[in-house]
């Protein structure tokens, strides 16, 4: 029952772009069409005003950075809305479903992704070639790539999804933190700053308080990650975390924070149109605290933890952070959370993620 949900909706002035999303977002019902309508309260709390336009997208082609299921479902909503698509492929990949699907597909390069789908420069000229005017990264490959965000902005097309800054600054687990703390968001205790050895890691643990987990700045998927009870502990996770942080970042920057025990760990689905116009949309949390190996197993939505007052700060610290980095497109704020609803910002990832469809069957939005 959408009863139990709560859309938290906050906003500066209206925009096409929001009002697509805001009329996208009830359900049940036809949202009032006047502007300065209050907004059916079943679906949102909060009001605004919302135009009666849309973007003009149909007839603009949108390019997908990506392949399977994402670039599919991407193409499926895109040719909803009148657009034109263009997959690219690798080339094994030429008979593939999304590129079965796309109405133009490009070749990037030999089989492995690394000479092909993330070949920034491939890339760039299947979008000039194909006169695509939108580049969708959907997850993974170039997605979080601020590099290939600034060449798709430096080609004439544009990037769905967010500033290059944003993807720089949330990229970087040391900078964002220093940011949300910055924004007043709730963060892990722990030092912030970079270890510099294992002897270090060890004051810098005891400082904090055992257990501690010890992170790779630059890490994600659980990777660069250890938590250490004790002294030797703290040592060796220091080693081990450096030498993993090194081999799949490239960047061995370590830090420190308090190991939250037993903890939720639940995210803030967002979608945000940028400081010119300032709305940011936090939908229902998704609760992910099922995993192996710091590996999401299962997704669900609402969190069976969360009061509707936790909710609702914790969908407002979201947007708060989503402002401080000029954030826009899609985007989602995780927290890890204790059994008595204290919550701590863990990372935003500055793409789509792969479990958005739960957020979409809990809200029926696009």
């Amino acid at each position: 029952s959408l009863r139990n949900f709560s859309i938290i909706l906050s906003t500066k002035s209206t925009t096409p772009a929001v009002a697509a999303m805001l009329r996208l977002l009830s359900p049940s019902r036809t949202l009032q069409r006047s502007l300065g309508s209050t907004l059916q309260r079943s679906a949102f709390s909060g009001t605004a005003s919302v135009h009666a336009d849309v973007l003009p997208l149909e007839g603009e082609k949108v390019l997908v950075a990506n392949r399977g299921e994402i670039a599919c479902r991407v193409f499926n909503t895109a040719k909803g809305m009148g657009m034109g698509t263009v997959s690219i492929h690798s080339e094994v990949d030429t008979m593939a479903q999304h590129v079965k699907r796309s109405d133009e597909a490009v070749c990037v390069g030999p089989a492995p992704s690394i000479e092909s789908y993330l070949v920034i420069d491939n890339v760039v000229d299947a979008i000039k070639s194909t006169g695509a005017k939108y580049v969708h990264p959907g997850y993974g490959f170039l997605s979080e790539n601020a590099l290939f965000c600034a060449a798709v902005k430096e080609s004439g097309a544009r990037f769905v999804g967010p500033p290059v800054r944003a993807i720089e600054a949330m990229g970087d687990k040391i900078e964002s933190k220093q940011i949300a703390i910055d924004a007043g968001i709730n963060t892990i205790p722990g030092f912030q700053g970079v270890i510099k050895d294992a002897e270090e890691a060890v004051t810098i643990s005891q400082q904090v308080g055992y257990p501690v987990m010890i992170k790779a700045s630059a890490g994600g998927g659980g990777k660069g990650m250890r938590i250490a009870w004790n002294d030797d502990e703290a040592r060796e996770g220091f080693r081990l975390s450096t030498d993993e942080a090194r081999a799949s970042f490239d960047d061995d920057r370590i830090f420190i924070e308090k190991f939250i025990e037993r903890p939720h760990h639940i995210e803030i689905q967002l979608l945000a149109d940028g400081p010119e116009h300032g709305n940011v949309v936090c939908f229902p949390e998704r609760e992910c605290s099922i995993q192996r190996r710091n590996q999401k197993v299962i997704e669900e939505s609402p969190s069976v933890l969360l009061t509707p007052e936790t909710r609702r700060e914790m969908a407002k610290q979201a947007a708060q952070l989503a402002r401080a980095v000029d954030y826009a497109s899609a985007g989602t704020v995780e927290f890890l959370c204790d059994e008595q609803q204290n919550f701590y910002f863990l990372e935003m990832n500055t793409r789509l993620q792969v479990e958005h469809p739960v957020s979409e069957m809990g809200t029926n939005v696009d």
